[in-house]
Order: C-alpha cells, then structure tokens, then sequence
C-alpha cells in the first residue's frame, strides 16, 4: 500500500477548528438534455468512482500517529457518504448560491470515508443547478483534481461511461468493484494502489508499527538531506530568504551539492503587513465571476507575456484598489505564492501531492498600469527562468524535517505563531488551465467551472484561483470575513483591471517593446 508523503501529511495535520484543507470546484450546469438529479449523479459517480484514486481511497491511520496514514480501499464505500443535495431559496441567485457554498466549504472532510463529497444544489434562476465537489488536499493537487473532473464529465449530452483500457466499467480488476445500491467491494483479487504496487488492503497493525519503527530510526539522517536540500533553495523560500545571509548560505550549499546551475537572483521576499494576513476564523466567504479568455489573451499577445502573468497583474491591480480603498496599501509589494505543478506521466495514477511552489512579488505598490504590467513580467520571468533550471523541492523538503508525530502535533501551533508573527506570503495565486471546448456532466453543459482553494492562518485570509475553461477564464475567490470584508468588491476590481488592460494606450505603448524581462510561459 502507498504511504502518505510528509506533504501529503502535511494538508491532513494543519487541519484545526478555524483551517479545512482540501480544494474544491463549483460546476454550473445548464438545463440538461436529460435529467440532472440526485439519481443521475449518483449513478454518474458510483460508474465512474474506480477512475481516480482520490474517489476510492480512505486512509488508514497509524496506532498514536506514529507514522504518516496509507492510503488503501474502503470496502465499506456507501455512495450516501458522499452526495448530498439541497436547494436554494428564491430567486437563486449568485449571491445566495455563494452563501450555500461557503458554509459547504469550512466544513471538514470525515476521515472515516474516502476524503470527498459532492452536493447538488438545485433552484438557481434560469433552470441551472450546480454542482460542488470538494476533495481533501492530502489527495489531489491541481494536476490530478483536473483529471478527478475529467472522470465526471463528457464531450457530448449523451457521453458514454469511460472505462480502462481493455476493462469493463464494472469489474476493471485494478480498483473497486461497483454492486449492487451504491456500495463498492474489493472483488476477490488484488487491488491496485495509486503508486502501481498491489496489495489487498490497509497494512496490518504489526506492519504499520515496525514501519513507523524503521522509519523514525532512520528519520535524523532523512531530516540532514532534507535541511541540506532545502538550503540549496534558501533564497526561494518565504520568511527564510529575508534573513541576513540567506543568498550566500544557498550559494555555498550549491556548491557543496556541486549544482551548477546559474540560479537567477529573485527579488526581495519581504512580506508586507495587511489586513489580509493574521490569524483566520472557521468562517468562510466566497464570490466567482468569470472573464472573456479572448481579452485576456489579446493583452497577453500585445504585450509579450503569458496568460498566467496578464492574471497575475489583474490580481495585482484588484488587490491595489481594494487596499486603498481601505487605507492599507503598504509601500512594499506584496508577496504571494503561486502553486506549480510538478506532476510526471509515470505519477498521473497517484493518489497525493506532486506539487512546488514558485514565490515571487506582486506589484501592488506600482500606481501606473503599464509599470504594473512590466512589473509583473519581470518578477514572474525571473521566477520561471530559476524554476526551470532547477525545480524548487523546498515544501517537500519543509514538511520532511521532524518526525511525523511531532509534526501532526506542532503544525497548527505553527501556522497559527506564523500568522501572529511573520506572515511568508500575503496570499496564494493559482492559475489551473483547463479544455477550451465545452463539456456535460448528467447531459447538462457544464457553463462555467470556478474553482475553490485553502485558506490557513500562515497563508492569510484570501485565495485567488482561476481556471480557464471553453473561452473563459472562471474565478474563485475564497477569503476569511474576518480579513476581507468585501469578497464580491474584490471581484470587481479584477473586472475593472481587465478593462483598464485593454486600453490601447497601454498596448501602444509596450507592443514595440523589447521583451528581454518578459518571459511567455
């Protein structure tokens, strides 16, 4: 069976009263070709459940913590433990739908089942319904909960139901099998894990412990190569490139690990004070909207750069307005994390996180736009050159340092000192691309899909994720009331800085441009 990374761990033990971890996506459908009810999904998923490892997996829990959990088959899957409906109240509106979701979203996951759920949500206005799927983040990174999504959806009204290659959607022989009312079995046979290796089930007691043994054994050197890695990327990592001799302690660890990869010098990491971080509450707000991917690439194109950066300067610049509109823009950028996925072909039917993370200034202190622009190119273009030379293995690395039964027990205490004393980001920004045609799920069209991420107490109370899908580029914003306290005005300001991007003064004045800071990516 397939043991949880420290990573993967790591989005189980930062869970607490006021912190959920895992992702999530807001689906809206249209009026259906055929009939989008709690019968048709529930047949949709249980069909399609043994596709992705996050859907048929549960963990089992090592005796006092003493090891991180293994994933293994849950041979008691009840369809009734994750799909779930309810209806808005008139008139149904985004508005509404939105405070649905949000309560939905601070609610923690039940460890006892496979870490998800989904919640049709019928009464929105014209004849939609929505659909919100929420799974837990030690399961899926961006990569692999596109591919959860994909499993669910088809190319036309009438999809047929996908199975393995040479297998039938009934019996694939490498997962669960589907009986009778929604329940799912082993099968007799062996199962397969989501790391390639067989086994029939959760590792016995006896195994789990001489496990947690051999490893805890072993964990002080496993921790040096860990601290020795990390060091290589001390620059890159928040809070940790701000101390006094961060660039010469990297140089040198390089050198000792003999890299001779010439790393571009990243800016200053400092990480300025704003409502937005501090210490979050269980609560949580959210609003979505999505914008024209046609517009967004045209000032992408006029101006050198990639879509991920023209988003990068639209968060920038709603961020800027929302701060002044409260008198708390700091005079220092801000500084945000932006998720990148590291994820191999060979990994794809791995249940767990194959993620990095680049971190990089956000341009809020720049009042022109065009500078904004330009700002934003040159900070993300250094960071993508140095990604490229060398992914960054600093959160793996982090979260591999102390033995796994201190870790589950100190994290939050963690997250929470972080919070109070030195914030390393102001925020996440995540871009997850998508299928630029359209898709069906229980034949009605999927209109619009906005994506929903984590908010921790060392993160801050806001998170900005969009993912481009048939034409469109849908936001999510997920934030704490308690640090935001207008979550529908800061969508605006993104809609008002697409606009201003579009002016062609802005294109005439970088089109003829030389773009050496600005890389595509």
């Amino acid at each position: 069976m397939r043991q949880l990374t420290a990573l993967d761990a790591q989005f189980l033990n930062v869970e607490s009263a006021t912190t959920a971890a895992h992702v999530a996506g807001l689906a809206i459908l249209g009026p259906a070709a055929g009939t989008v009810d709690r019968a048709a999904l529930a047949k949709l998923l249980l069909d399609r459940v043994h596709l992705s490892p996050a859907l048929s997996l549960r963990l089992a829990e090592v005796p006092l913590g003493l090891d991180h959990p293994y994933w293994a088959p849950d041979p008691g899957f009840d369809i009734d433990n994750h799909l779930f409906e309810m209806t808005l109240p008139a008139p149904g509106d985004d508005q509404l739908l939105a405070e649905a979701v949000a309560e939905l979203h601070a609610r923690r996951l039940d460890r006892a089942h496979p870490l998800w759920e989904t919640h049709l949500i019928n009464g929105l206005a014209g004849g939609r319904v929505a659909v919100y799927t929420k799974v837990h983040h030690a399961a899926i990174d961006g990569v692999s909960g596109a591919e959860t999504l994909a499993t669910l959806l088809d190319l036309t009204p009438d999809g047929n139901i996908p199975a393995p290659a040479g297998k039938g959607p009934a019996s694939d022989g490498d997962g669960p099998v589907r009986t009778g009312k929604g329940s799912v079995r082993d099968g007799g046979g062996p199962v397969r894990t989501g790391d390639g290796e067989v086994g029939s089930g959760a590792p016995g007691l006896a195994e789990m412990l001489a496990g947690a043994a051999v490893r805890t054994a072993t964990h002080p050197v496993r921790a040096l190569q860990s601290v020795v890695r990390a060091a290589e990327d001390l620059d890159a990592i928040p809070l940790a490139a701000t101390i006094p001799g961060a660039r010469l302690i990297a140089r040198a660890a390089r050198l000792v690990a003999r890299d001779r990869h010439q790393r571009p010098e990243l800016p200053s990491l400092a990480v300025p004070r704003t409502p937005l971080n501090g210490p979050i509450s269980a609560r949580r707000r959210l609003s979505f909207d999505s914008l024209p991917l046609s517009d967004v690439r045209r000032v992408a194109r006029t101006n050198g750069i990639s879509v991920n950066d023209v988003v990068m300067t639209l968060c920038a610049s709603a961020l800027r307005s929302w701060l002044r509109e409260r008198d708390a823009l700091p005079a220092a950028p801000l500084v945000a994390a932006v998720p990148v996925a590291v994820r191999t072909s060979a990994a794809r039917d791995l249940a767990g996180n194959q993620l990095s993370a680049m971190v990089a200034p956000v341009p809020t202190n720049v009042p022109d736009p065009r500078e904004r622009l330009r700002a934003v190119g040159t900070a993300m273009g250094q960071a993508k050159r140095r990604f490229a030379l060398a992914p960054a293995t600093w959160p793996s690395e982090l979260c591999s340092m102390l033995p796994a039964p201190v870790t589950s027990l100190v994290t939050p205490a963690i997250f929470r000192l972080a919070a109070l004393a030195f914030p390393p980001i102001n925020l996440i920004i995540s871009n997850v691309p998508g299928p630029q045609f359209p898709l069906y799920m229980c034949g009605g069209r999927v209109l619009a899909y906005y994506p929903l991420s984590v908010l921790t107490d060392m993160s801050g109370g806001l998170n900005i994720t969009c993912f481009s899908y048939d034409g469109r580029l849908d936001f999510g914003i997920v934030a704490c009331p308690e640090r935001v306290d207008d979550v529908w005005g800061l969508l605006g300001h993104l809609r008002t800085a697409l606009d201003e991007l579009l002016d062609e003064r802005v294109g005439d004045e970088l089109r003829d441009r030389v773009g050496v800071d600005l890389v595509a990516g």
